[in-house]
């Protein structure tokens, strides 16, 4: 556990790198800070505190890739390739001598030598390595480019020297990424709120500010009531620690960036379409976060499937 004056220390350090950096900037910052060792001695901690401050500044880095591969195992700045956008199977399909491979990763895996992949091998899992120069590495393009991710495809040849994966492992290790990627969703809608409530205070309608409105309070108390389920969800997440929470918590905080970006949408009004305005960058951000390791809508069908399969409610999350 870090000590609280030096977290108070941490916490102010971080803060400062999310705001002024992002990128490859933010990564050699956050190398510079020590996060890496803080992921190892405190993972809430590390996790909960980069993400929610990447989410607040909309700033983006590797880490999600790092918080993956520590659950796995993994040594950090091993390029690891994650499922791909939408989806939260393994990357890898081995299909006799060869590994189809789709996923997703940040681009930075562009410039190492190798990848690491989560493979299916039949009903086993194997975390194998692969030359990255074969790799298809397309940018994604998409409603939010500057995230900095690359589609990962691929034919490759499997290697002899794979390691045996036990799926409790992978589980576990998109639980954690899961839990990373609810916190800067939370993140990001609150500061989709603070934008929508300092417009609300500022603006003036029949001679007397829009906050004062029912219709306008309502929006943003719904939003703000969202956003406070999500960090209990995430905070009974991480003291049950199993991966059905994790998927609970990031279906929860993926469902209330999208109510938040909708509502703070109708109170910003015309000035939020416009490119001048912040609210864009936030709203394409939450939409892309949505999509990674399961959406909102896939983990919230595949929590009701398994609760229909074993017949009986999970137990009760720890208060």
């Amino acid at each position: 556990m870090i000590e609280p004056e030096d977290m108070e220390l941490f916490e102010r350090s971080v803060r400062n790198a999310t705001v002024e950096t992002t990128g490859a900037a933010l990564d050699a910052a956050l190398d510079d800070l020590g996060w890496h060792d803080a992921l190892t001695a405190d993972p809430r901690a590390a996790i909960s505190l980069l993400f929610e401050l990447q989410g607040a500044s909309n700033a983006h880095s590797s880490a999600l890739g790092h918080v993956v591969a520590r659950a796995l195992g993994v040594a950090p700045g091993a390029g690891i390739v994650l499922p791909a956008v939408g989806g939260c199977d393994p990357p890898g399909t081995a299909a006799g001598p060869t590994i189809h491979l789709h996923g997703v990763a940040h681009d930075g895996l562009v410039e190492q030598q190798s990848a690491l992949v989560v493979t299916s091998v039949g009903e086993r899992l194997q975390l194998i390595t692969v030359p990255a120069s074969p790799l298809g590495m397309r940018p994604i393009q998409g409603i939010d480019p500057r995230l900095s991710l690359v589609e990962v495809t691929g034919d490759v040849g499997r290697a002899e020297d794979g390691v045996d994966l036990p799926a409790a492992v992978w589980a576990d290790a998109m639980a954690l990424g899961r839990l990373a990627v609810a916190h800067e969703l939370v993140g990001a809608s609150r500061a989709l709120l603070g934008l929508a409530c300092e417009h609300a205070r500022g603006r003036i309608q029949f001679g007397r500010p829009i906050a004062s409105f029912q219709a306008v309070r309502h929006r943003l108390a719904e939003t703000r009531v969202g956003v406070d389920m999500a960090e209990a969800m995430l905070d009974a997440a991480w003291l049950d620690r199993s991966p059905g929470t994790a998927a609970m918590a990031k279906a929860v905080a993926g469902r209330q960036a999208r109510t938040a970006a909708r509502h703070c949408q109708q109170v910003l009004a015309g000035i939020g379409f416009t490119i001048e305005h912040p609210l864009h960058g936030y709203v394409r951000r939450t939409l892309v976060l949505d999509a990674l390791l399961g959406t909102a809508a896939s983990l919230t069908g595949a929590l009701g499937r398994g609760l229909l399969d074993q017949r009986r409610l999970p137990p009760p999350l720890p208060l």
